[in-house]
């Protein structure tokens, strides 16, 4: 899955997508899809993070208490 860094508007592939469904994590590992080569894996937060089309995550994935709202 492919994700935008709202800071570089590059994409980014979530590796772990366990983590990124996870609402109590509170970051999700990834790479920059940027450039010729294959980037090295990193940790990205979540809020640091949209879909390409620039919605943002939906509650269930980043707030644990989402039900409650």
């Amino acid at each position: 899955m492919f994700l935008r860094h709202k800071q570089s508007h590059d994409l980014v592939e979530i590796t772990d997508l366990s983590r990124l469904f996870d609402p109590h994590e509170a970051g999700v590992e990834g790479r920059f899809h940027a450039g010729e080569e294959m980037q090295e894996r990193e940790e990205f937060s979540k809020s640091s993070l949209v879909f390409p089309s620039g919605e943002t995550l939906p509650d269930c994935w980043v707030n644990a208490d989402y039900k409650r709202h």
